[in-house]
């Protein structure tokens, strides 16, 4: 029926046309995509939806194994969905356009038209299921050409792609010695106020004012990064950010002593990729979010930068500074909380908190504690 070979044709063309758009805005395309629809988008909301409803019955240890799977696998399951797509459009043009297949017998239909469709995408060369006519011949090249162009591009980007996670996780790995596990930005500056390091802490915020800008890139360029977790179950690079910018808060609220222009410039940029992750992950800031510093744990961080040596300034009115800015980024890294499941590392370290770095599957020797 002419009409029916016409629903298969646009039927294809559409379905080839916005699975090469998409692909094109996920692998090449180096910004943000603003558009709501999209079909890598639908495809992590709908697999993330299940992986997390099972997730949440787990506890503890297993829970982030679990979810450490998601990222690597997801990223296979895409590629996939992908290469189906795709091999279901280019087998409804060959059918749309009648073409005439030379297969062996008992192969006809739809089923010959995806299985040669699936032969020519991977360029497997079989040669069992041949076509006839000039149509069918011509799609048969295209098909051809983005099998291999996608394989090209899938090589391509898969370097890139674990570039930019390696680069992330070394930095929050180095972070641990420095800011506790998991890390505190109190505890990052209380640390580097007890060694008379000051100078070494605004180095530091520098460098992560660089991190968070690579961040901010990267992960709007590839958003799936965002899944990716860290080596560690105490650790992750939300977890890495918000420490950050609580110990830039503390800065800004008026420490006797640290140079707050580096903590400012830090501050900003890291900000600016919590709001900009929201964005691309379509969530709204949770305004509703639990108090992360309640009054009496206010005191006590008052109190451990006094030991340390580096007290807010009387004449700053520090606690209502730290609650303004507080308020500017907290709603958007517990929103990303509550959607990626990777917890907030507290203001106050733990009593029995213990760096990574000492920590093994064996006995420790004698002396590391004192480190």
């Amino acid at each position: 029926m002419v009409w029916l070979d016409a629903l298969a044709v646009a039927g294809g063309v559409a379905l080839v046309a916005i699975v090469l758009w998409d692909v094109f805005e996920t692998i090449v395309l180096p910004r943000r995509v603003s558009r709501r629809f999209r079909l890598t988008r639908l495809f992590y909301l709908s697999i993330w939806a299940v992986w997390t409803l099972i997730a949440r019955r787990l506890r503890g240890g297993r829970r982030e194994s679990f979810l450490s799977y998601f990222g690597p696998l997801s990223l296979l399951l895409l590629l996939v969905s992908w290469a189906i797509a795709l091999i279901v459009g280019y087998a409804l043009l060959q059918r749309g356009v009648e073409t005439q297949l030379v297969a062996p017998k008992g192969t006809s239909g739809l089923i010959a038209y995806l299985y040669f469709s699936g032969t020519t995408f991977f360029t497997l060369g079989l040669g069992d299921v041949a076509p006839l006519g000039e149509a069918g011949r011509i799609v048969t090249v295209i098909e051809a050409g983005t099998g291999f162009g996608l394989l090209g591009l899938v090589v391509g980007y898969l370097p890139a792609f674990y570039q930019s996670l390696s680069r992330r996780e070394t930095a929050i790995t180095l972070l641990d010695a420095r800011a506790g596990s998991p890390p505190g930005g109190l505890e990052l500056i209380v640390r580097y106020a007890r060694e008379n390091d000051i100078d070494g802490l605004a180095r530091l915020l520098a460098d992560w004012e660089r991190w968070a800008a690579e961040l901010l890139e990267s992960h709007l360029s590839y958003p799936l990064l965002t899944f990716f977790r860290s080596q560690h179950d105490n650790q992750s690079w939300l977890a890495a950010i918000t420490a950050v910018l609580d110990a830039c808060a503390l800065v800004l609220s008026g420490i006797e002593g640290v140079p707050a222009r580096p903590a400012r410039l830090t501050f900003a940029i890291a900000r600016h990729a919590a709001v900009d992750l929201c964005q691309v992950m379509v969530l709204e800031p949770r305004l509703d979010h639990p108090e992360r510093l309640p009054s009496e744990q206010l005191a006590n961080v008052c109190s451990a930068l006094t030991a340390a040596g580096v007290p807010l300034t009387p004449d700053s009115d520090g606690a209502k500074k730290l609650t303004r800015l507080r308020r500017s980024y907290e709603p958007y890294v517990f929103a990303l909380s509550d959607r990626l499941l990777m917890p907030l590392p507290p203001w106050i370290p733990p009593p029995a908190a213990k760096d990574d770095w000492l920590a093994s599957a064996w006995k420790d020797p004698e002396g590391m504690e004192h480190f």
